[in-house]
């Protein structure tokens, strides 16, 4: 029998916190892009080998929250020009292609920036349906990355009715019809029925959960509940997916707190945490401050609740968002330009430049709040790092997070430069843990892989994707993590010290979780009466799809 053709790391420093492995020297074997068990006969050598020795490995990295594809974020790109002009751009060589930096970067230039991070998966987490097609053709211009989309559901007037007539099973149905028609990978819910509101009424929203929808007759506390049990029955791998209503309004922690609870058990993914914990009220900063601690106290009492945290760093970003009238609110707030957008049928958003700035109270804040989630939930596992690309901060921050998490001295000199108010009105000062590697590699790999629902990812054990990340020790966490020695893509060394070697194309994540057919029906005359696209238009072929791989159900 032909032996594989393998390839060895060997001798490297090995954190895989979901195979209970922290800091052990081992080696890895990869045949045919995935890890696999050292051949029992001692005598076979690898093809090709990696030494690592003095060097610590940890799997590829997995961003489960971003905006790096479909329609608002390249209106987001064409948006802000003077970025492009500002920041260095990506030149084209004989192996890589062309492309602009800022906080939105282009999409070759997205997959160049990631990978040189470490990081090898990536998710869209805000998608209309219709906007699916968008999103899979700008996948395929993004390289080095393996992808999915989640799918805005939360205002989509099919959802709507169907709860508005009590019809569970047939909600549930058209969920798995709409995911396998996008090629999606979860529901997605942005400010339940605020959006809608916000399209309905001059400065519309919900005010809670129990906030009447316009046209439908129901609330957000239905639309969470509804969805969140069809996303359980139907078993997949990721929970629903949870943009809170009123985020960034002061006060806005109790109604975070109403979702979780909303939740009766079901699993839900709170996506952007910080930006759903603040205390006050009425816009007023003398009230404004921190109520991570009651919220995190919630989470560490129900393991059926997962949480990313929307860091916020310190510079000029730009936001974008599903939440339509957020994006409005804002754009009065920074005085900038805007853009507000409809989708019909299913989903708004908006969009405007914003700069946070460390001699800002409510922007210092923010900063601590994000850092309080990452140190007071108890179990690593159940937060995910995150920026919310680009909306707290861009993804290349990631370093920096990592070093305010591994170095309290560091964390305790960022806020020393930031209003004394932050210290009174957060507990960041006085928090005294320090997070490890492994939990730094639980944070950004093997937790969002768990939390996501792939088997195949975020771990070194046999069977895994050779998705894996080489780094060079230092005392300095920020310099360490910002340039990986080596990153491997499927078994290929696709960077090297910071250099893209071989720019490989990733799969597309998604699921096709089993529906009664016999809805196709009702969801036909639906788009025949309402919609302006063909129901034989509206699905994704695969075609779209770059090796597409299907996600099984739970």
């Amino acid at each position: 029998m032909t032996q594989p053709d393998y390839t060895c790391i060997t001798g490297g420093t090995v954190y895989d916190p979901a195979n209970g492995i922290d800091g052990q020297v081992r080696d890895l074997w990869i045949a045919d892009g995935r890890i696999v068990a050292a051949p029992s006969d001692r005598a076979v050598r690898p093809n090709r080998e990696i030494d690592a020795r003095g060097l610590v490995v940890m799997p590829g990295g997995i961003d489960m929250h971003c905006h790096i594809a479909g329609p608002k974020v390249n209106v987001a790109r064409k948006m802000r020009p003077e970025e492009k002009r500002k920041a260095a751009p990506l030149h084209r060589t004989e192996l890589l292609r062309s492309g602009t930096m800022g906080s939105v970067p282009s999409t070759f230039a997205t997959g160049y920036k990631y990978a040189g991070l470490g990081y090898t998966t990536a998710f869209d987490a805000a998608i209309p349906p219709l906007g699916a097609r968008h999103a899979h053709e700008e996948f395929a211009d993004t390289p080095c990355l393996d992808k999915g989309i989640f799918v805005l559901v939360g205002n989509n007037h099919y959802v709507m009715q169907s709860l508005r007539k009590k019809e569970p099973q047939k909600l549930k149905a058209f969920l798995a019809w709409l995911l396998g028609a996008t090629k999606g990978f979860a529901p997605k819910l942005v400010n339940p029925g605020g959006v809608e509101v916000w399209k309905s009424r001059q400065n519309g929203n919900v005010e809670g959960l129990d906030s009447i929808v316009d046209n439908f007759g129901i609330t957000p506390r239905q639309i969470l509940r509804g969805v969140a049990q069809a996303t359980n029955e139907l078993g997949l791998p990721h929970a629903v997916h949870i943009h809170c209503n009123q985020l960034g309004m002061p006060g806005n922690w109790s109604t975070t707190l109403d979702t979780m609870q909303a939740l009766e058990g079901f699993r839900g993914h709170l996506t952007h945490i910080q930006f759903h914990s603040y205390g006050g009220g009425d816009a007023d900063e003398n009230t404004f401050n921190s109520k991570v601690a009651k919220l995190a106290e919630y989470v560490n009492a129900h393991p059926n609740i997962t949480v990313d945290v929307g860091q916020v760093l310190f510079g000029e970003t730009t936001s974008m968002t599903g939440d339509g009238p957020v994006g409005y609110y804002l754009s009065k707030v920074y005085g900038g330009k805007w853009f507000s957008g409809d989708t019909e049928m299913e989903a708004g958003c908006g969009i405007t430049p914003i700069k946070y700035k460390n001699k800002s109270l409510v922007h210092a804040l923010q900063l601590a709040i994000g850092l309080e989630w990452y140190l007071l939930v108890d179990d690593p596992w159940r937060v995910a790092m995150s920026t919310d690309h680009p909306n707290g901060g861009s993804f290349l921050a990631y370093p920096q997070i990592i070093r305010l998490l591994m170095d309290r001295t560091y964390r305790q000199d960022v806020l020393k430069a930031c209003p004394p108010q932050v210290r009174e009105r957060s507990t960041l000062y006085d928090l005294k843990r320090e997070y490890t590697l492994n939990e730094i590699a639980i944070i950004t790999r093997a937790g969002p892989a768990r939390m996501l629902g792939l088997k195949n990812k975020g771990h070194l054990g046999p069977g895994a994707d050779a998705d894996i990340t080489v780094y060079t020790p230092h005392d300095n966490k920020e310099t360490m993590f910002e340039l990986p020695r080596l990153v491997i893509k499927a078994g290929r060394v696709i960077v090297e010290q910071g250099e893209v070697r071989d720019p490989v194309d990733g799969k597309t994540l998604h699921v096709t979780p089993d529906y009664d057919r016999a809805i196709e029906t009702d969801i036909r005359s639906w788009f025949e009466q309402y919609y302006s696209i063909g129901w034989r238009n509206y699905p994704v072929d695969f075609d779209y799809l770059h090796a597409a791989e299907n996600v099984p159900t739970i």
